[in-house]
């Protein structure tokens, strides 16, 4: 079926453009929330006599749109629901739940305005576009979690407060590992006394007897001589 849209259709068009859609796709959204008309020849010669008008009643929404959206800036909501230890959701969180949330924050929201392709089923923090007209749409943050103070640590650190868990779980072990392998070169690592004990010598004593041994050769030395000389005055005495 073609159709002339009132107005921009992500993936389809611009305003004032014929499209070619699927029958139930116009009858069940373009046509009744008047984002289209049928391209018949009488609504085509409508659509130009009027286009002026809407162009500026468009411009005038969507510079609307723009000033919402600058109040938009950094918005977070929270969602706290029920979920298992592996995080996922006891149920979920749908398109409704968010706009419900928007809303309580101060900014009117339909349930449409919300692009969520899945609903959410796990704990963690989202970005969850929302369309204030449709050439402007905006980011929330949508934190879920279990408590409040789970939430409070996901916003924090920025993850889900799953993966905080386990990576300090996973942390833990190694921290303790690290510290028993220190305890451990500490406990087994003797003494110098112990050393000097065992028979086995500290380097302060290996510089001791490195320096004692030119000595002990000097004096060796002079010992020999002197034997030397005294066996043979007593050759001569003999002879």
């Amino acid at each position: 079926m073609e159709v002339i849209l009132l107005e921009r259709i992500e993936s389809l068009g611009q305003m004032g453009e014929v499209v070619s859609v699927k029958p139930g796709y116009a009858r069940n959204y373009l046509l009744p929330r008047k984002k289209a008309l049928r391209a018949t020849d009488e609504n085509r010669r409508q659509f130009e006599e009027q286009r002026t008008q809407l162009e500026a009643v468009n411009l005038e929404q969507r510079s609307e749109a723009e000033q919402v959206a600058a109040k938009f800036e950094g918005l977070k909501v929270i969602l706290l629901r029920q979920a298992g230890e592996a995080g996922q959701l006891y149920g979920s969180v749908n398109a409704r739940d968010v706009a419900g949330e928007v809303t309580e924050a101060g900014f009117t929201v339909e349930r449409q305005q919300v692009q969520l392709a899945n609903p959410i089923k796990a704990l963690g923090l989202y970005d969850v576009r929302v369309d204030l007209h449709p050439e402007v749409s905006v980011a929330v943050n949508v934190n879920v979690a279990r408590t409040s103070e789970e939430a409070e640590v996901q916003a924090k650190t920025g993850r889900a407060m799953i993966a905080h868990l386990e990576e300090e779980a996973e942390r833990q072990p190694r921290e303790q590992v690290k510290a028993e392998a220190a305890a451990t070169e500490e406990t087994e690592a003797p003494a110098p006394e112990e050393l000097m004990e065992e028979g086995v010598a500290s380097p302060e004593a290996d510089e001791e007897k490195a320096a004692e041994e030119p000595a002990a050769e000097a004096a060796a030395g002079e010992t020999g001589e002197s034997g030397e000389e005294a066996t043979g005055e007593t050759d001569k005495e003999t002879g």
